[in-house]
């Protein structure tokens, strides 16, 4: 930073400061903010990750927790449809149930990918810039 000379107006003096010290002035200004949004950008993005590092990690063991859940359900079920009827039926019938359960959401997987259309607005939106991505042939005289 420079200190105000005499003829500057911040010392005192009726003489504006040159064209040069303005945009020398708004260059060091913008090359300041530029550099404190990039150190808040880099803050914000370190914060962010870290919650989605937690987060995910998080998910994860509910989804191994959720899949115990079902095998000792499963087994609880073959095992109580077993004192029944023997166990190798009740085993049929606890994977004949899983089996139908996983076909339905096979087929609404399946049926929901191929509503999936890409990305129509942005391809529309890029489809109506007129040539602007396109180079134009040099003419030759």
């Amino acid at each position: 930073m420079t200190v105000p000379g005499p003829g500057s107006p911040a010392h005192g003096g009726g003489e504006p400061p040159s064209l040069g010290e303005l945009l020398s002035n708004v260059s060091e200004d913008l090359s300041v903010l530029v550099r404190q949004e990039l150190a808040l950008a880099k803050a914000e993005a370190t914060q962010t990750a870290s919650r989605v590092g937690k987060g995910t990690g998080m998910l994860a063991g509910a989804a191994v927790a959720g899949y115990f859940v079902l095998l000792f359900l499963s087994v609880a079920l073959w095992w109580s449809l077993g004192n029944a009827m023997g166990h190798g039926w009740s085993a049929l019938i606890v994977v004949l149930v899983w089996a139908a359960i996983g076909a339905v959401l096979a087929v609404l997987g399946r049926s929901s990918l191929r509503k999936a259309k890409g990305l129509p607005q942005t391809t529309d939106t890029v489809s109506k810039i007129p040539g602007a991505l396109t180079p134009h042939p040099q003419e030759t005289s």
